[in-house]
């Protein structure tokens, strides 16, 4: 176990290593700037729509939780806010990225 472990932890600092290389090769190359376009488009439309989609299986669980058993609504309630939060973060994070790509135009 041990070992599998610090095998992943070598494997997760080794691959931030290789691609700050790739992206320095890939930034120097002619035409791309479509590519980042497209990418951060890409990125934000599928943020958007996965976040989306899980606040609404979050909002709709926790209204069938409360009906159920309305002496639960503050544990509920405070479980909700944290889900829809995590979520929305991660929503501007993809935001962060696509800004970050398109300024690399």
């Amino acid at each position: 176990m041990k070992k599998a472990v610090i095998i992943l932890i070598n494997l997760l600092t080794v691959v931030p290593a290789l691609a700050e290389g790739m992206v320095e090769t890939a930034s120097t190359a002619v035409g791309n700037s479509a590519f980042f376009a497209l990418g951060a488009s890409l990125a934000i439309g599928m943020a958007a729509l996965g976040g989306a989609l899980a606040q609404g299986k979050i909002g709709s669980s926790a209204m069938d939780g409360i009906a159920r058993n309305p002496q639960a609504q503050k544990s509920m309630f405070v479980s909700m806010v944290l889900g829809l939060v995590l979520i929305e973060s991660l929503v501007i994070y993809a935001l962060i990225i696509a800004f970050m790509l398109v300024t690399k135009l």
